[in-house]
């Protein structure tokens, strides 16, 4: 489907399709997380805040499921603690650094208007 054809409520629209991947609430959140690199599981629930432990499971199911991020292989410790290590994939960070960054600062420009 062309851009001039996509009319916002179709559901094969790409406004949709974008949408979707902010979708939920943590998403965009935990994305936004993995911008700094690298991250085990257990400091993201730290950078976060305010994240439950099976929410962040669930968010990170999911950006993995469509792409957007990879466990790091081979990096959880032998003792099992401390969790895995999450990485934006190049989708996920060309999605991160760039459309999804621009939404942030468009939100921190205009955040007085949308209160």
């Amino acid at each position: 489907m062309t851009e001039e054809n996509c009319q916002t409520f179709v559901s094969d629209c790409h406004v949709r399709a974008a949408a979707e991947l902010i979708n939920h609430a943590w998403d965009p959140v935990v994305l936004s997380a993995l911008r700094l690199g690298p991250t085990r599981r257990n400091d993201l629930l730290v950078r976060i805040g305010g994240i439950s432990d099976k929410v962040l499971t669930q968010s990170l199911r999911r950006l993995q499921a469509r792409a957007l991020l990879t466990r790091v292989p081979g990096a959880e410790p032998p003792s099992g603690r401390g969790g895995a290590v999450y990485q934006l994939s190049p989708l996920g960070e060309s999605f991160a650094n760039g459309p999804l960054a621009y939404l942030a600062q468009w939100a921190a420009d205009h955040q007085a208007e949308l209160t």
